[in-house]
């Protein structure tokens, strides 16, 4: 019999690597919603305290959606800061996803309550803070404090777009969070766009 595959325990190796070159608040950055046809981008930025241990946090899209939940209370209590920051659907359709995505980080670091003087950043690309930053390639799985981020910022914006669902009952936003799923462009197709919708993600269905 297989044995079960043991979850990796993130620890903060790469922030002590950051301490050491004399730098005090370092914070993880990473951001939820990049890819959806409605809604905003979410980023959220997360200080940890030196050395902590956060078992069960790791990679938001590795986790289920319950214990995202149960996660996000958790990482906030033991952060010794967090910020959250977003760029709206039309902040997105007027200066294209990517910046929009470096303007909700931005304003996530800046949200801050204790002002980071470092910030290690899930991907490849980083721009606009006013602070030295290093990117790390699928950061959320090895690095604790984006790690902490990435549930931060999945879980604020999962929230928003069941809230939303509410107003605009008729796009199912509860299930696919403004995902592209079929039974989405089939309410799209079906209502037309609501006011949460991405113009320049659908410019096929809009130009028909």
């Amino acid at each position: 019999m297989a044995k079960s595959k043991q979850p990796v325990l993130l620890t903060m190796e790469k922030e002590a690597e950051i301490r050491a070159k004399g730098f005090t608040a370092v914070c993880g950055v990473d951001e939820a919603g990049r890819g959806p046809l409605a809604g905003p981008v979410v980023a959220a930025a997360v200080i940890l305290p030196e050395g902590i241990e956060l078992p069960g946090v790791n990679d938001s899209k590795k986790i289920t959606e319950k214990k995202r939940e149960g996660l996000f209370d958790f990482v906030k209590e033991h952060a010794l800061a967090y910020g959250i920051g977003q760029a709206s659907e039309q902040e997105i359709d007027e200066i294209n996803i990517l910046q929009a995505t470096f303007l909700a980080m931005r304003r996530a670091v800046e949200a801050l309550q204790l002002p980071a003087d470092f910030a290690l950043v899930d991907g490849n690309r980083i721009q606009g803070l006013d602070i030295p930053a290093e990117t790390v390639i699928g950061g959320d799985g090895k690095v604790l404090s984006i790690a902490a981020a990435s549930i931060l910022a999945k879980v604020t914006r999962d929230r928003y777009m069941r809230e939303m669902a509410q107003t605009y009952p008729e796009y199912g936003f509860e299930k696919h969070k403004g995902y592209g799923t079929k039974a989405h462009y089939a309410a799209i197709e079906q209502y037309g766009i609501c006011p949460l919708h991405r113009k320049t993600f659908l410019k096929k269905i809009l130009n028909k």
